[in-house]
């Protein structure tokens, strides 16, 4: 539930007078820590290295006092939210830490929805501030998503199954998991991750 104490306001990212990358990128290192723990163990370096990446015109933001408290795209899939930059990967990781987080990271975050549709909406990198967990920020955004674009449905891919908060958020949104995929047994025994699930939800004719 949403706390009184914080009112959010959702926009686009590009739309805000002030730069939110570094906030972005903060939210984003540690919501994709168990990813990007192999290239950096300080989560600042990762904050630093990755704050280049986000295309803003994809990115929704819940936004109080300035403060970015949660992220989210939604694109048809046809288009990238995220853009990495070798050189910037480079400097921030070094050369072979830099390069190995471009080869293996471009294909991961990269990678193009498989059936993209105008009627089809893709909801990625949706991540909260430390600060605001709990207070209704991801929950207020995805909402805003899924009230204000022009799709039929509406897919969230690849959850980590021992993301329970995440889990929990979806379900009680509406969303039910139609698809998850097994991982390898050293992914599983490395980050403690069984399963990448995948959720949708479809509007009713009269949301529709």
């Amino acid at each position: 539930m949403e706390s009184d104490n914080y009112k959010f306001i959702i926009v686009k990212a590009n739309t805000l007078d002030f730069d939110v990358r570094k906030q972005m990128s903060e939210i984003f290192s540690e919501g994709f820590s168990q990813w990007l723990r192999f290239f950096a163990k300080d989560k600042n370096k990762i904050a630093k290295a990755f704050a280049h990446m986000f295309v803003l015109e994809h990115f929704y933001v819940a936004i109080t006092n300035k403060k970015v408290a949660a992220i989210a795209t939604c694109t048809d899939g046809s288009v990238l939210s995220i853009k990495l930059n070798k050189k910037e990967l480079r400097k921030h990781l070094g050369w072979f830490k830099g390069t190995m987080a471009h080869l293996f990271l471009k294909k991961e975050f990269e990678a193009l929805a498989e059936n993209p549709s105008p009627s089809k909406g893709f909801i990625d990198f949706v991540g909260t501030a430390l600060e605001f967990r709990g207070k209704g920020a991801a929950s207020k955004l995805i909402r805003y998503i899924m009230e204000n674009t022009a799709f039929k449905e509406y897919v969230i891919g690849e959850v980590a199954d021992t993301n329970i908060p995440a889990m929990k958020l979806y379900t009680k949104l509406g969303f039910k998991e139609y698809k998850r995929k097994a991982m390898s047994r050293t992914i599983a025994k490395k980050n403690g991750i069984n399963y990448l699930v995948s959720l949708k939800y479809v509007k009713s004719d009269m949301e529709w």
